[in-house]
């Protein structure tokens, strides 16, 4: 496959490769929704609501004051940026196209897409909790590279845990339901950097997609990319200094037996400028079994989903539809009749 790391952006992708009808990528919408700003500072109840109405109306939503300096946020930004700014000679070590490998870098998508490619490289760090002897095949350069990552993977995480501590409150579940195995695998990270793009009106960052795991924090950068679906549109989320955008994965879906969606959203490209976003991932372990929980199932509400192991939705839920798709991916009660 070829990939950019080993070619100039202009050159990284042949665009009949990567080229969609101009009406598969309608234009995202960007007045007519938003995505709630969470201020983590207010009250518990106050925070615990909005969680859960964010979560119910959208999926997504924005935290700020979120108690992770923004020193780390910048050092973790900077970082990113000075490793994708290397010589590819310097990282070609790091290049797979091993799925199965936890740490790696790559090109265009891991889904299985019909052989389309997408105008991404992304840096793949699977970070053990606690941080040990995990984290020795992470890139060796720049020089700091690991620590910022591991300081910045271990405070994000706990925002997370929060926000699902907080979540479960609101729901009326116990607060730790969210900790042990369906919480306790490696903290994927992907770094993506996506490359000016000579036509971005017809070449996507990212498919359409619905993210497979429990919780995502994204750390988005200051150059616009991201859509999310909404009520048939795209809303475009604008990045705000200091904040996460936050979405729920699919075994949050599950868990609420459909209470909560796991919602699509895409990566759009830029002729002019670079963008490099970082994603942290909170996943099961790979034996976990995953469910929709007892507090979310009744006798005019039975279980819209099967209790399987994650290991096994993993491995069959790695396909997405491609083009404009708005909520219309494959639907995840359907794909779990496969497993």
């Amino acid at each position: 496959m070829e990939n950019m790391l080993h070619l100039a952006p202009s050159q990284a992708l042949p665009m009949d490769r990567t080229i969609f009808l101009r009406e598969q990528l309608p234009q995202a919408i960007s007045a007519a929704a938003s995505l709630p700003v969470i201020d983590m500072s207010r009250s518990s109840d106050e925070v615990r609501r909005a969680i859960l109405d964010a979560g119910m109306e959208f999926g997504f939503f924005l935290v700020v004051n979120h108690g992770i300096p923004e020193e780390v946020m910048r050092d973790m930004a900077e970082v990113c940026e000075e490793f994708f700014q290397l010589p590819a000679a310097d990282k070609a070590y790091m290049y797979s196209e091993d799925r199965h490998k936890p740490n790696r870098i790559f090109s265009g998508t891991t889904y299985e897409t019909g052989g389309e490619k997408y105008w991404r490289d992304c840096l793949r760090l699977a970070c053990p909790f606690p941080v040990g002897d995990g984290t020795r095949d992470w890139p060796h350069t720049p020089q700091r590279l690991r620590g910022v990552i591991e300081h910045f993977t271990t405070l994000t995480r706990g925002v997370g845990m929060e926000l699902l501590q907080l979540l479960s409150e609101a729901m009326g579940i116990r607060p730790d339901y969210f900790e042990g195995d369906i919480s306790s695998g490696d903290v994927v990270l992907n770094i993506n950097h996506y490359p000016p793009c000579p036509n971005p009106e017809k070449t996507l960052g990212l498919p359409p997609h619905c993210d497979r795991n429990l919780i995502t924090l994204l750390l988005p950068g200051s150059v616009y990319g991201l859509d999310v679906a909404y009520k048939g549109e795209w809303i475009k989320v604008e990045p705000m200094p200091g904040a996460f955008i936050v979405n729920f994965g699919q075994q949050l879906e599950v868990v609420t037996n459909g209470l909560l969606k796991s919602i699509e959203h895409r990566v759009v490209t830029s002729s002019t400028l670079a963008r490099t976003a970082v994603a942290t991932f909170i996943m099961p372990t790979p034996d976990c079994l995953i469910g929709p929980a007892k507090e979310f199932v009744a006798e005019d509400k039975p279980p819209c989903y099967r209790t399987v192991r994650f290991r096994d939705f993993m491995r069959i839920y790695n396909v997405v539809k491609l083009g404009s798709s708005v909520n219309l991916t494959t639907d995840l009660k359907n794909v779990q009749k496969e497993i």
